[in-house]
């Protein structure tokens, strides 16, 4: 059922959804309604039919999915001592991820090729929203060239609207088609991209980003790899020459303290932390912070210590899966965007279990694409054949 070309075309309008809307939306309520109509329905309809798949993706890649069951049934736990005002909702939330992540293997259906096709052409239109987003912030509102470019709808804020972009430049270089016209097309957005990350002035983004693409020889090992990053490093010198008193005139911006602070809270709860969902606050360099700034740290204030290895042990598999068939280039495009999400969320990272938002680009979205990488171990050949001429 989910093979039919009508389900794979409202699951296609599903993951675009996901990847565009949340910079084109005229609101977030649409955006949250979007989801549920063309990725959360979907995937609930088609779970039963794809379940021969899905009980090969939980066999073939139990250590990703047993610690990742072991957070689920820990933050519905954490509830009973959270001091958030809705419970229910708060448990709502844990079912979006659990269904998100259902998504990825019912729409792939043991082809990655449909899931690198549709993340092309998402990296595009979101090197289409960069572009008019710079336009309308320099161009047409007149600010300076210094100030922080601001992003469309979710996208404002220069931090996340950076993770997000430069998120799309690492999967864009590395799922890029290799001839034909889409070369070119992937190249002119790719500039698009690194130029919206260089002017929200996202340090964070900007480090992620270059590190990623410096180190992609490590596991890609060819030479246009080699030349992408020679051309990263001279293209950070270059960047770095023309925004230094920019990049320097924030300082740290506080996350060492914040980070300190954080270390103190976890200490105060090492084992059950404060509960799923809880509101807190880091109070830091006499200012009062309303998350941690890091990914990790604030999943052990929620969480506490348990909550922490869970998390971690689910993420340190998702490498573990796609470096064993590294090789593949669905695999070779996890990597960069698992090396890109790691390295974004020691920077800043407000959630792990809210409402789809930005933050899921560096959280949920690598864990759910990874899912697709038993069907790139069993046919190692078909990704590189079918995305080159896509």
């Amino acid at each position: 059922m989910q093979e039919t070309r009508w389900a794979q075309a409202w699951m296609a309008v599903g993951l675009l959804w996901f990847l565009l809307a949340i910079a084109i939306a005229p609101t977030n309520k649409l955006y949250q309604q979007g989801l549920v109509a063309f990725l959360w329905l979907p995937a609930i309809i088609f779970c039963w039919p794809a379940r021969a798949r899905l009980r090969e993706l939980f066999h073939d890649q139990r250590w990703i999915y047993l610690p990742l069951l072991g957070l689920v049934i820990w933050s519905l736990l954490s509830l009973s001592w959270s001091n958030t005002p809705d419970l229910e909702r708060a448990a709502k939330r844990v079912l979006y991820v659990v269904v998100f992540l259902l998504f990825f293997p019912v729409f792939a259906s043991a082809r990655p090729e449909r899931v690198i096709r549709i993340m092309q052409w998402g990296g595009i239109g979101l090197a289409v929203t960069a572009l008019v987003a710079i336009v309308k912030f320099y161009g047409m509102q007149g600010n300076a060239w210094s100030s922080r470019v601001e992003g469309l709808g979710e996208l404002a804020h220069p931090i996340l609207g950076g993770y997000v972009i430069g998120l799309a430049a690492v999967w864009l270089v590395l799922w890029a088609p290799r001839t034909g016209a889409m070369q070119v097309v992937c190249a002119v957005a790719l500039g698009f991209l690194g130029l919206f990350v260089l002017l929200s002035q996202s340090r964070g983004a900007a480090l992620a980003m270059f590190l990623t693409i410096l180190a992609m020889p490590i596991w890609c090992g060819d030479r246009r790899s080699r030349i992408i990053a020679a051309d990263a490093l001279i293209g950070a010198m270059l960047a770095f020459w023309l925004f230094e008193s920019l990049v320097l005139a924030r300082g740290a911006s506080y996350r060492p303290q914040i980070l300190l602070a954080s270390l103190q809270m976890i200490a105060e709860h090492p084992w059950r932390g404060l509960g799923l969902g809880s509101h807190y606050t880091v109070f830091a360099d006499g200012q009062y912070f309303d998350h941690a700034h890091n990914l990790f740290t604030h999943v052990t204030i929620e969480l506490g210590l348990p909550g922490l290895l869970l998390w971690a042990a689910t993420w340190i598999a998702v490498l573990r899966e796609a470096w064993k068939v590294r090789e593949t280039l669905y695999a070779k495009g996890i990597i960069g965007i698992w090396l890109f999400s790691t390295l974004a969320m020691q920077f800043d990272a407000a959630s792990l279990n809210g409402t789809p938002r930005a933050e899921w680009f560096i959280s949920w979205l690598p864990i759910g694409l990874a899912s697709v990488l038993v069907w790139a171990r069993v046919n190692p050949d078909a990704c590189d054949k079918i995305s080159r001429s896509s």
